[in-house]
């Protein structure tokens, strides 16, 4: 959650937007295919992996064929696709937050694991039957709206008590606590999927923000940027993601939180850029095992983890 103008977030849209993603030789960028989307968006018949199949899919057996189509929003998908839903891009998306779900989308793609990428605006209902649920960062007003509509709506609530995965960035971290501090400070009704409550600090975290994550999750240390006033209070529901080395995070010296298959951050970054174990993290919540991906593909991620790492004076 940043300052109260909404200068970061994006105009909104009035479409459905399916990424076309590449197969594992392809630049991970993708072309975009704009799709109507309508009331059913919320109702076709997605079949989750890990939810509803047993074990990995034939696409995410190693060699197997990549699977990666554009499809609308209200279509039938396969055992073997991996849904992810980006929510309200519209509303929530500061940092480069979108690079989570490209993220994924690669890293997933190049294990063979067909993926199909779905963003739903705040005008939009949201499916119950994803698999991966990305929320970014955002303003106050921006936030505060985007709470009121997904409450309205129930499709994220739905999803996440159906064992769906959820990670939430910044504001969308707040907002799927149980209360967030409004624009002058006021409680504001969450979500109350995470078991937290944030409300205003009296200063504002802003800069790199480094932390250690949960022994229990086997991710490496985490990296990345910052930009808020709230501080969070994770109940016993939940569990701190990490403990902080640098920076603010909660503002008690952990930073995040996770309680079943939810997870949120104040890292934006993006953060699954800077820390594709965090990316793997998410998939092997969905999948299973995931392979370890060739050391030439790591190169990159790599390489950025280093820099902001040593940037600011830690060693992973």
């Amino acid at each position: 959650m940043t300052d109260r103008a909404g200068r970061h977030a994006s105009p909104a849209a009035d479409h459905t937007e399916t990424l076309i993603l590449p197969a594992p030789d392809g630049i991970g960028r993708g072309a975009r295919d704009h799709r109507a989307a309508g009331p059913a968006a919320a109702d076709h018949d997605w079949r989750p992996l890990g939810r509803h199949a047993s074990g990995r899919s034939a696409a995410a057996r190693p060699g197997a064929a990549t699977d990666v189509r554009s499809r609308q929003a209200h279509a039938p998908r396969g055992d073997s696709s991996l849904r992810l839903v980006w929510v309200y891009p519209d509303l929530l998306s500061t940092y480069g937050d979108r690079g989570n779900l490209l993220v994924l989308s690669r890293r997933a793609a190049l294990r063979g694991i067909g993926v199909e990428a779905v963003e739903i605006n705040s005008d939009q209902p949201v499916p119950t039957q994803g698999d991966i649920y990305l929320l970014g960062g955002g303003e106050d007003l921006p936030q505060i709206l985007a709470a009121s509509r997904l409450a309205a709506d129930g499709g994220l609530s739905a999803a996440a008590a159906a064992g769906a995965v959820v990670f939430a960035v910044c504001a969308g971290y707040q907002l799927v606590g149980e209360a967030f501090g409004g624009v002058d400070g006021q409680p504001i009704g969450g979500l109350g999927i995470l078991d937290i409550s944030s409300g205003r600090g009296e200063r504002r975290g802003v800069g790199e923000l480094v932390a250690d994550t949960d022994q229990s999750l086997g991710v490496p240390r985490l990296t990345g940027f910052e930009n808020h006033q709230g501080i969070t209070r994770v109940g016993p529901g939940a569990r701190p993601l990490a403990t902080v080395s640098l920076g603010v995070g909660n503002g008690d010296g952990t930073e995040g939180a996770y309680a079943g298959k939810v997870l949120g951050t104040y890292m934006h970054g993006p953060a699954l850029a800077r820390n594709p174990g965090l990316a793997d993290l998410l998939l092997r919540w969905v999948v299973g095992t995931v392979q370890p991906l060739d050391p030439r593909e790591e190169e990159w991620a790599g390489q950025l983890r280093a820099e902001r790492l040593s940037a600011v004076g830690s060693r992973q």
